[in-house]
């Protein structure tokens, strides 16, 4: 069933209630007045269908009427009639029960007016007599038998004419205003709801990514804002309407308590406008909140996409890629031509991000709500810009500075050139009258003192004046000038000297070496005689010295040194790039070396030969150098093979004018290390009666052990499966092939391992540390593949070694035993003499471990003593 019901308000006092059930016509009212102690009447007119109402609407209805008052007073009253005049006890009694079980409120009495007819009255009495104790266990009921028993209990203002009181009523008039009011609330509730509805979708709604979309939205909503805003508007004009209503003057029969309850449903609507308006003000406040937001936002937006839109970040990304130095003067000045055109648009983008600047300093000003996003954003493109601009500063200085250096390299480099060309076409034939020496002594001079800008560059002064520029490439191009710069003035200083002496005593010169020789020939062993042989011997050696300087000179300059130049990398291998030190090794240090300090060393024994010896002495440890070279030279010749045939490599030797290639040249440091025991025998061969002899026999040793440490270092690179460092084993003393037997001792935990009958061929490494052996592989390849290698099969170390000179059966052997005899090894050398060169050896570091352990034990003794005296003085 369909229950309609009239929202109650108060209206003058009264309480009035209307609704229809199922289509019924017939209606239930209820008197509205007051009782004598104050308690609000509720009137049920008479109405046979009342008892066919289900329990559960009459609740509802009573639950309504009685929430009404409740809500201005607190504990309040309510009195119900009840009229049955034409009703019948079994309905009567059926109402009765459902009010007693279904009114919520606080029910001060239940007075009925029974039914009239005899037999119905009858049947009431004697049934109400029955039934009353039940009753006034739940509710007090009073039975009235006519109205005027009613006018005991209220007075007759307080009830409407049909119940015998003067209380004038309209119940459609109260229909009208009370369906007006409650429309008009639930008007105001809609409203709250629609407000309250779009606030949540304001607050929810995810925002779009682009700048349309943004405004479209914020174009809706304000569409939809100003909807609300006539919707209430509407609402409030109803309101105020509605309250006019209330306000207008009721006819001259109104009672004086009528008129003062009149403003009751006066106070409910205003206070529903009063509501309407709390509404509309916050509505507005958060849409005002809300729109300014909105905007804000969408300048937020166009502000963040103005700043992702600059690209100087971008720009900073590309500017780290530009290169802020350069190899050579055309690559330098290319860079510095790149870095102006990159510098005109990183200008043209900075001058951009001080637009986006400003407007993110305007939207600050503004107030905006992302003011401390606007402002970092403001000073990251700050920054950057400003970071964008030093750093292009800074590279074109730094560009500028290396194309000085680059061009100041060039100009030595084209004296040297010039210099070189004007001492290979003096006509030596010309040169040996007084005229013609005097005449190019003068050239020399004049070429001298119009190059000594440039030939005499200092390069400490030259480094610290472009410290902020160099790299390793441009310090390997100043030590290639600087050295090109010492040689020419070397060989300027030796061409002056030379015709000084031809000018000063008018003897014939000396032949003189051109610069950047082509393999000149090998001198021949000087033939010595007896009372001349320490000065001749001794020039043979300062001759060959400086031929062989000179031949360094021309495979820095005239090889490794274009490897560097842009002009020749066209021609230069891929295979090759960045890979010189691996071709060449360290043959720079050997060459300065040799330049700096060797070969001046033996030019100042030119009047004192019995000194030569002292000057191997003196440098023994520098000609170590050799052994790093001698182990470079297999990955160097690996490397040759493979683009010895390139025409970089042929190129270079057409511009030296050599006959032989690189390959010839590189094995000159390898040939002059040999060379030099042979010219030492040579002097000793012819100086045997002089001082210094015995100076060269030391000298002729160290070199014997130089070759002997450089060999035994080149079979030791060949040792491969060590899972180790070999370097941690010392230095590498003995090397060579052996027959080994193996033995191991006897003992009750280990099973009696028979000696091999048969011996194995192992190649024993000594170091200082350890005794390593291996197995010697086979050579393999052919010509230059043709390598050997030497397979780890395991050490001992020498602190558990002990040695056995003698075994029965052979002289050539002797044992090595490790660990207290746990293993023993019986070795077989090839001769006798070299049997005790191995013992020696060995003996030496076995020496060398005990005299440390006494040393240690001596320092600990020491110790315990001096901790003893300690002990007893505080003791005492």
């Amino acid at each position: 069933w369909l229950l309609l019901l009239s929202r109650v308000k108060y209206t003058q006092g009264r309480i009035w209630f209307c609704f229809a059930v199922l289509g019924m016509c017939k209606s239930l009212s209820a008197d509205g007045g007051r009782g004598k102690d104050k308690a609000w009447i509720i009137t049920l007119p008479d109405n046979a269908g009342f008892n066919e109402v289900p329990e559960e609407n009459v609740s509802k209805v009573l639950t309504y009427l009685t929430s009404v008052p409740s809500q201005h007073e607190s504990d309040t009253k309510f009195i119900l009639i009840l009229d049955r005049r034409l009703d019948t006890w079994t309905s009567l009694k059926t109402t009765l029960q459902k009010i007693a079980a279904s009114f919520p409120g606080n029910l001060h009495l239940v007075m009925v007016l029974r039914p009239t007819g005899f037999f119905q009255r009858t049947f009431t009495d004697i049934g109400f007599r029955f039934s009353q104790e039940d009753f006034l266990l739940k509710l007090p009921v009073v039975m009235l038998s006519s109205v005027s028993d009613l006018l005991t209990y209220i007075d007759e203002q307080q009830l409407t004419p049909e119940l015998g009181g003067t209380l004038e009523y309209c119940h459609s008039e109260w229909v009208i205003f009370r369906t007006a009011i409650e429309s008009f609330a639930l008007t105001v509730k809609e409203i709250a709801q629609m407000l309250q509805c779009f606030g949540t979708e304001l607050a929810e709604t995810e925002l779009p990514e682009d700048m349309y979309s943004i405004e479209r939205i914020l174009a809706l909503r304000t569409e939809r804002y100003c909807q609300l805003k006539e919707d209430i508007t509407a609402v409030t004009k109803e309101g105020k309407l509605l309250l006019s209503s209330f306000e207008e003057p009721d006819s001259g029969e109104c009672t004086e308590e009528q008129q003062q309850e009149r403003p009751g449903d006066w106070e409910t609507v205003n206070r529903l406008l009063g509501q309407l308006r709390e509404m509309e003000t916050a509505f507005d406040g958060f849409w005002e909140k809300h729109q300014l937001k909105m905007e804000q936002y969408l300048q937020l937006w166009k502000f963040e996409q103005s700043f992702q839109e600059n690209a100087i970040e971008f720009l900073m990304g590309q500017q780290a890629e530009l290169p802020d130095t350069g190899d050579s003067i055309p690559q330098v000045k290319q860079r510095l031509k790149d870095l102006e055109h990159f510098d005109g648009m990183a200008q043209d983008l900075i001058g951009k991000a001080q637009v986006v600047i400003l407007h993110g300093h305007q939207l600050a000003a503004n107030h905006h709500y992302a003011l401390n996003l606007i402002c970092q954003q403001c000073n990251e493109l700050r920054h950057h810009g400003d970071l964008l601009a030093d750093e292009i500063k800074r590279k074109q200085m730094h560009l500028q500075k290396t194309l000085d250096l680059h061009t100041r390299l060039q100009q030595a480099l084209q004296c040297c050139d010039e210099g070189a060309y004007l001492l290979a076409n003096q006509q030596m034939d010309k040169c040996q009258s007084k005229e013609g020496a005097q005449k190019a002594l003068q050239d020399i001079e004049r070429f001298l003192e119009s190059s000594s800008a440039y030939l005499n560059y200092d390069p400490q002064a030259l480094q610290y004046d472009f410290e902020s520029v160099l790299t390793s490439e441009l310090k390997c191009q100043i030590q290639s000038v600087q050295v090109k710069l010492e040689n020419v003035r070397s060989m300027f200083e030796s061409r002056q000297s030379c015709f000084k002496k031809l000018l000063d005593k008018h003897v014939r010169p000396v032949q003189l070496v051109a610069p950047r020789p082509e393999n000149p020939p090998r001198s021949k062993s000087p033939l010595f005689s007896p009372k001349h042989g320490k000065i001749l011997g001794n020039y043979g050696v300062f001759k060959t010295e400086r031929v062989y300087v000179e031949e360094l000179f021309t495979v820095l300059t005239g090889y490794r040194a274009e490897m560097d130049n842009p002009a020749m990398l066209i021609l230069l291998p891929p295979v090759l790039r960045n890979r010189k030190d691996v071709l060449f090794g360290n043959m720079p240090e050997i060459y300065d070396f040799h330049n700096k300090i060797f070969l001046h060393s033996l030019e100042n024994c030119l009047g004192a030969p019995e000194r030569v010896g002292c000057c191997f002495l003196d440098r023994r440890e520098d000609f170590q150098m050799y052994e790093k070279y001698c182990q470079n030279k297999p990955r160097s010749e690996s490397l040759w093979r493979q683009c010895s045939e390139s025409s970089f490599f042929q190129e270079c030797q057409r511009k030296l004018e050599h006959k032989l290639g690189l390959d010839s040249y590189l094995l000159k440091p390898v040939q002059r290390l040999t060379k030099y025991q042979l010219l030492l025998k040579e002097l000793l061969k012819y100086s045997t009666s002089c001082d210094g002899v015995q100076e060269l026999q030391e000298a002729l040793v160290a070199m014997l052990d130089l070759l002997k440490s450089v060999n035994d270092s080149m079979h030791q690179i060949s040792i491969t499966g060590y899972d180790g460092d070999l370097s941690e084993l010392g230095k590498v003393l003995m090397q060579g092939s052996f027959s080994v037997w193996t033995g191991h001792r006897k003992g009750p935990t280990k099973m009696k391992d028979l000696a091999r009958f048969k011996p194995m061929q192992r190649h024993l490494f000594l170091y200082e540390k350890a005794l390593v052996f291996c197995k010697k592989r086979e050579e393999h390849g052919d010509g230059y593949d043709k390598t050997s290698s030497y397979s780890f099969k395991h050490f001992l170390k020498m602190n558990a070694v002990g040695i056995t000179e003698n075994v029965k059966g052979d002289h050539r052997k002797f044992e090595i035993w490790y660990s207290g005899r746990e293993e023993v090894y019986v070795v077989q050398a090839q001769t006798v003499d070299l049997k005790m060169a191995w013992l020696n050896e060995i003996r030496k570091i076995l020496f060398k471990q005990q005299e440390l352990i006494k040393g240690t034990f001596a320092h600990f003794l020491c110790g315990i003593h001096s901790a003893a005296k300690a002990f007893l003085f505080s003791y005492c």
